[in-house]
């Protein structure tokens, strides 16, 4: 494994205490397998990585208000999760080469672990919160900022949701309310061959479906799931607010839709 100094390097901070950094990148795994050769467990990564999910929310959030002042909550929310997304920080573990300076035990190894999805966004997550604990706020605002928003401004919010996977987006938003994984459905075609319109629905268990048209199967699907992901938000807020609670099926703009006919 290469020497930390180049991943300093590359995320533009060093370490006044570099055991920080090598514990931002200790997998469970290494930690268990060296358990046995050593007095005392080498710390992983785990508590880290629980530290620099919050810290990383707040910031996204600070700097999303500040760069959107007139954005309702629901837009900001959009934005929010895909940027605190696994897809994302896997795509910022990847730019700065994380996984090259991951310790993994053997079997994670051999298993591909140093490109895993989660297992990389986790690292990401870690080494956030290693920046915090040796020097504070002000050095993770800056790799936040540099490395996790990066170039990201408001045409990634256009209609063609430019850069934003709202599908991974709905699929975490799904998870985390212990609601069932989305699905899609094509619900028509219209239009000459030269230049077809696509209606595609997206569901989240019966309480949530969208539909929304785009010139291609996959821009339909992102719309739709948009959509409902923004439902999910104000659905959210509302119960939070005691203002109701889940509705039943709901459709484009909160209207009934039909069920859809199989592709």
């Amino acid at each position: 494994m290469e020497g930390l100094s180049k991943l300093e390097a590359a995320i533009g901070y060093r370490f006044e205490n570099p055991e920080l950094l090598t514990r931002a990148l200790t997998h469970k795994s290494h930690a268990f397998e060296t358990s046995s050769q050593q007095p005392e467990r080498l710390p992983d990564n785990e508590q880290l990585e629980f530290l620099g999910d919050s810290i990383l929310g707040f910031l996204i959030s600070e700097m999303l208000v500040q760069r959107f002042p007139d954005y309702v909550e629901g837009q900001l929310s959009k934005l929010k999760a895909y940027l605190v997304s696994a897809t994302h920080l896997h795509s910022v573990a990847v730019a700065i080469e994380l996984g090259e300076y991951l310790y993994l035990g053997r079997g994670e190894e051999m298993s591909g672990g140093r490109s895993k999805r989660a297992l990389l966004a986790d690292g990401v997550e870690a080494l956030i919160a290693a920046i915090y604990t040796d020097s504070g706020m002000d050095p993770v605002r800056q790799f936040v900022t540099g490395h996790v928003v990066g170039s990201f401004d408001e045409q990634r919010n256009s209609e063609e949701g430019v850069g934003v996977d709202f599908k991974s987006a709905l699929q975490e938003a799904a998870l985390s309310r212990g609601l069932p994984m989305p699905r899609y459905l094509l619900v028509r075609e219209t239009g000459p061959e030269h230049s077809k319109m696509f209606t595609v629905e997206a569901r989240v268990g019966p309480a949530y479906a969208e539909r929304a048209e785009g010139t291609s199967k996959k821009t339909a699907g992102q719309r739709a799931a948009r959509q409902v992901l923004e439902s999910m938000t104000q659905t959210a807020a509302a119960s939070s607010n005691g203002d109701g609670e889940e509705s039943g099926y709901l459709g484009v703009n909160g209207g009934a839709v039909d069920p859809p006919k199989p592709a």
